[in-house]
């Protein structure tokens, strides 16, 4: 019976999105103003029964429902209640449910936070987003019914993914969906402002917030699933650039020269036509994302290997929306001006070129990503693009732009002076460089020339932010405190994401300088020594977990005497898919971590034993974490809580929108 509902949920979910991607279109562009007001009744219903759907598959799991073929193919009776739910979103089937649900959830807070919106503008997101969630729920109910049925119903279920069975799939996908599918927002933004021919200082303002909290979403997503690759893998690593991790990498980047370019926007009413593309491109590739991992043409660990006539539908979802919105993209860019002009040394300038670098970084990921597939479709052979070709052409995208964040905030709009911000940043070009000399020596006693230039830049990063935030206090001309409580919240977003950067490129340096890796053979009481630990092992017992049989190592860790820890690596066999994991232990500290995996067992009692010592690799982190803050700092600044009757500019011309220095929020 529940399954039933659930089933009967999606179905009503899908009239009720097709009402809500039509009326509200058609009756904006025949003022229809009670044609417009379906829409947000007609989201707030498809929110709800989406929302029952959802929890009749979760009841499903729970009870152990195995008439459920989703159930039957992705849990188990012994499977945890934590991964019971969670495996929800483990498999095909459910990762689409979770996909709809944000986007109901993502339309449902546009319908309740933008009620100062003029109704034909809101109408006409909404309904966008409704359009998109027709292609998504048709898919579902055509290709990928979470609720289809199996009679009779299996005594056991198959279990989920071993490798799924981490504490990271709890949160890293509804995390990592909110940031794809947020991007959703800016994208029906654009689209109704192209549809109503308004790009101005209003629109982007009305639509920062909603980016940078996708955005935020997005880099805790893409950080978790790092997380868990360092954890869960087995490998040490943190960072693979496998084909699904670019897939959301890319959406980021994009993400990222978005939010840039909405405040130069919003500011100067300049990039208006730059700035829409921003937004279909990023919603684009969080597509491309959904359907690399979905359409099974990847071999991925992250990836769901599923038939591929399904990544038909997908695909052809996926040229739908980004070829008519680029269509009308193509109709109505022309009809808009160019906005504010700006010199050649402004911080217009700078943040242009910020966008360009990361639509160009984006853009060379996305080639290597697609490159392999296009040769295989082809049939002329399989290659694998791998992190040397992603170091050679992705690395020094990035230095330049890590050299402009310093730049940028201190330039002055539309015309700033070289000798000015040369004589501003000449002390954090002096401290910059004098560190990159001198922490890799006290770190690990040594330097090179790579190591040197990481610090220099993270440092520069790190300091220029700090010397922002400095001038904004001094130009305050009041006492220190009161100055520090008068400075929005954007600026303070802006300089912590700065600082995450930098904390983050300077994790990288350190961990990818001076990490130190073993492999060896160890019986047990055997000791080795790694980067001034020891280590000895104590051999291995037999451990129950409630779905899987393990054995379990244990190493004594102590430093000149002193214990240090006690690391208890598994080796994990699952007792329904037999599938052997290795279950790494770590300890981690603000500035190192030690990470032992066990291998394969060898002869009398010996194992393979990987060993690890990683300095400074909680701050990559750390860093994403900082930039998440700061962006969530930036989209609850209270400026961009404006009423409708403040914008009444919505329909007027973007050029007469001020050009003064006042910080706008973001402080971009």
């Amino acid at each position: 019976m529940i399954p039933e509902i659930g089933q009967f949920a999606l179905s009503i979910a899908l009239c009720l999105a097709l009402l809500q991607g039509v009326m509200p279109l058609a009756g904006a562009q025949l003022g229809r103003s009670d044609w417009m007001a379906v829409a947000q009744p007609a989201a707030r219903g498809q929110f709800l029964f989406v929302v029952i759907a959802f929890g009749c598959l979760t009841y499903a799991f729970i009870v152990h429902d195995f008439t459920v073929l989703y159930v039957w193919q992705n849990s188990n009776t012994a499977l945890p209640l934590h991964y019971r739910i969670s495996a929800v979103w483990g498999g095909h089937e459910g990762s689409l449910l979770l996909w709809a649900l944000v986007l109901t959830a993502w339309t449902f807070a546009v319908t309740l936070f933008s009620r100062s919106l003029p109704a034909e503008f809101r109408a006409r997101v909404i309904a966008v987003m409704g359009l998109v969630s027709i292609g998504m729920l048709l898919f579902m109910l055509a290709t990928s019914n979470p609720f289809e049925r199996v009679f009779p119903a299996p005594a056991e279920g198959r279990d989920l993914n071993p490798l799924l069975q981490d504490p990271g799939l709890v949160v890293h996908p509804p995390m990592l969906y909110m940031g794809y599918v947020g991007m959703s927002v800016a994208f029906a933004f654009a689209i109704a402002a192209l549809l109503g021919g308004h790009l101005d200082a209003a629109w982007a303002r009305w639509s920062r917030p909603w980016v940078t909290a996708a955005w935020v979403f997005l880099t805790i997503g893409i950080m978790l699933g790092s997380w868990w690759a360092y954890h869960e893998l087995g490998w040490g690593g943190w960072w693979f650039w496998d084909p699904v991790e670019n897939a959301s990498f890319m959406p980021w980047l994009v993400g990222t020269a978005l939010i840039h370019s909405l405040a130069v926007t919003e500011k100067r009413g300049a990039f208006k036509n730059w700035t829409v593309l921003l937004a279909i491109l990023a919603f684009s590739l969080s597509l491309l994302g959904t359907f690399l991992v979905r359409s099974g043409v990847l071999v991925s660990v992250h990836a769901f290997a599923n038939d591929p006539a399904r990544g038909i539908y997908i695909l052809m979802f996926l040229t739908v929306v980004v070829g008519g919105s680029l269509l009308l993209y193509a109709w109505r860019a022309p009809r808009v001006g160019s906005g504010g002009t700006f010199e050649p040394i402004s911080r217009e300038t700078a943040l242009l070129v910020n966008n360009i670098l990361l639509v160009v970084a984006a853009a060379t990921i996305l080639l290597g990503t697609l490159y392999p597939l296009f040769l295989d479709a082809l049939g002329l052979g399989k290659i694998s693009v791998g992190p040397p070709y992603f170091a050679a052409v992705f690395v020094p995208l990035m230095l330049p732009l890590v050299f402009l964040i310093g730049v940028g905030p201190l330039a002055r709009w539309k015309q700033a002076r070289i000798g000015e911000l040369a004589y501003r940043l000449r002390f954090v070009l002096i401290a910059a460089i004098a560190l990159g000399m001198l922490v890799p020596l006290t770190v690990a006693g040594m330097n090179t020339i790579l190591v040197a230039v990481g610090i220099t830049l993270g440092a520069w990063a790190t300091i220029s932010a700090i010397v922002n935030l400095a001038a904004y206090v001094q130009r305050a001309h009041r006492p220190w405190p009161r100055a520090l409580a008068g400075i929005p919240r954007g600026i303070y977003g802006m300089t912590c994401a700065h600082l995450g950067i930098g904390v983050f490129i300077v994790g990288v340096t350190l961990t990818s300088a001076f990490e130190v890796e073993r492999e060896l053979r160890m019986a047990p009481g055997d000791a080795t020594e790694l980067a001034g630990f020891a280590f000895q092992f104590h051999g291995v017992r037999q451990v129950e977990g409630p779905n899987y049989m393990a054995r379990q190592g244990r190493f004594e860790v102590t430093r000149e005497g002193e214990a240090v820890a006690t690391l208890r690596p598994e080796k994990r066999i699952y007792r329904v898919q037999t599938s052997p994991m290795t279950d790494a232990a770590i300890d981690s500290s603000f500035f190192r971590d030690l990470y032992v995996a066990l291998g394969e067992p060898l002869d009398r009692g010996a194992w393979g034993v990987r060993l690890y010592y990683k300095p400074f690799v909680q701050w990559l982190w750390l860093g994403p974490l900082m930039m998440a803050l700061g962006g969530l700092l930036a989209a609850s600044d209270r400026r961009y809580r404006v009423t409708a009757r403040q914008h009444a500019g919505l329909r007027g011309d973007a050029a007469s929108v001020p050009t003064s220095t006042a910080p706008s929020p973001g402080g971009a």
